[in-house]
């Protein structure tokens, strides 16, 4: 052990002398020199946006949670990720508006609401020390932009910072995702954008009256190309135009509770993530206790086999007790060691308890809410996934009564 002591130290040594050595070393660089820039603002990717580009609407899903089939998996708390689902949307959505490159951003119920560009997200990762998310980006049309994974790791030492108080630590991958989308945009010009644009009223437009609209649209392999279109006069087009306008009210309605919602996880969720992450510091530590007490342990132990052996084909008589001696000791150290790996590993799954606890009490704090839209109120109960699927039922009410009336003009 005392060999190893020195030897780490005389490394530990020469790596500073090795590196001095590099930083005395030819020309210096100015890489590193003055405040260092976020990302978001890096040369090879600054965003640029055009003020004379018509602006998209975008409509951003609630996230596909990404649950296993069997939802077994013991790092996953199923109801705690449908809970994040509707964060991340949320999340990305205030991401996407400080932009300022797109027009209304908006999180539905799922992707069958109007809209010029949709992005589909399913969560990957989330343990509070990593988050890895995978983007798909579609338009009205059909046609696809993108489609790549996103992830973030956060600093072990991000929570003792005060100044990261309530500042979700995973901010830094949906201000990447919407960097990544700003980019993206530069690939289209304007003439481009206003056809998607036009595409996304018709194909609204063919809800109510599919006998007036469709001639205006091409359907072929899932793609949607526009034949014409109507004059800005025409007076089916000017009634749809009107129910859009409400349908775009009601939707933006739904946001205020997206952001009750999500407002509403910060404290637990916040706690969760910092909890999370200390626990699962504390299971590698453990761990890899574990792991050097059970490999010292069967060395330990071999040596003791060894040392028996040794002494049992000795011929003089003080060596064999000396060797025997030695082998007992050896092997006793060995299982004492053994014992306490076994025991660190214990410890390790109380940690993996501790995580699951946590997990569920976000689920609990979720549950009951009261939603109210004008006249009309309803209570939501249980988890977070059977609000969500009481909130869609809702929604779906509430457009019936909305649309029924226009559509009758």
């Amino acid at each position: 052990m005392e060999f190893v002591r020195k030897a780490t130290v005389y490394a530990v040594c020469l790596a500073f002398v090795l590196s001095g050595c590099a930083v005395n070393s030819g020309s210096r660089s100015s890489q590193g020199i003055g405040p260092q820039l976020s990302s978001l603002f890096s040369a090879e990717k600054l965003p640029i946006i055009d003020p004379n580009k018509p602006k998209l609407d975008i409509v951003i899903p609630v996230f596909d949670p990404g649950l296993p089939e069997d939802e077994d998996d013991e790092n996953i708390w199923p109801e705690l990720r449908r809970a994040e689902a509707l964060r991340f949307a949320y999340k990305l959505k205030l991401a996407l508006d400080k932009t300022g490159a797109f027009g209304a951003v908006r999180i539905t119920p799922d992707k069958t609401a109007t809209g010029d560009l949709y992005l589909l997200g399913t969560i990957i990762e989330s343990d509070g020390e990593d988050v890895e998310i995978d983007i798909e980006a579609f338009d009205i049309s059909g046609a696809r932009w993108f489609g790549d994974s996103f992830d973030h790791s956060v600093d072990e030492k991000y929570h003792n910072n005060l100044r990261n108080k309530g500042i979700d630590p995973y901010d830094p991958v949906f201000e990447e995702v919407a960097q990544f989308i700003v980019n993206e945009l530069q690939y289209y010009g304007s003439e481009e954008l206003t056809q998607i644009r036009r595409v996304t009223d018709m194909r609204f437009g063919a809800i109510f009256s599919p006998e007036a609209f469709a001639e205006y649209l091409n359907h072929e392999d899932n793609r949607y190309t526009l034949t014409g279109y109507p004059s800005n006069n025409d007076p089916m087009l000017v009634r749809t135009n009107a129910i859009r306008v409400r349908d775009q009210l009601f939707v933006d309605g739904l946001q205020d509770n997206y952001r009750a919602f999500s407002e509403q996880m910060d404290l637990s969720y916040f706690i969760w993530q910092e909890q999370s992450q200390l626990e699962l510091q504390a299971k590698r530590e453990a761990q890899a206790e574990a792991t050097a007490e059970a490999i010292g342990g069967v060395l330990l132990i071999g040596l003791a086999v060894l040392a028996i052996a040794a002494g049992s084909n000795s011929n003089s008589v003080g060596a064999s007790t000396a060797a025997s001696t030695a082998g007992i000791i050896a092997g006793v150290a060995g299982t004492s060691l053994m014992m306490e790996s076994w025991q660190t590993s214990k410890e390790a799954e109380v940690h993996v308890d501790a995580l699951e606890e946590l997990g569920e009490s976000i689920d609990r704090e979720l549950a009951p809410r009261v939603i109210a839209y004008e006249n009309e109120t309803v209570e939501l109960t249980g988890t977070a996934r059977e609000q969500f699927i009481q909130w869609r039922d809702f929604l779906k009410l509430i457009h019936e009564k909305e649309s029924v009336p226009e559509a009758q003009l």
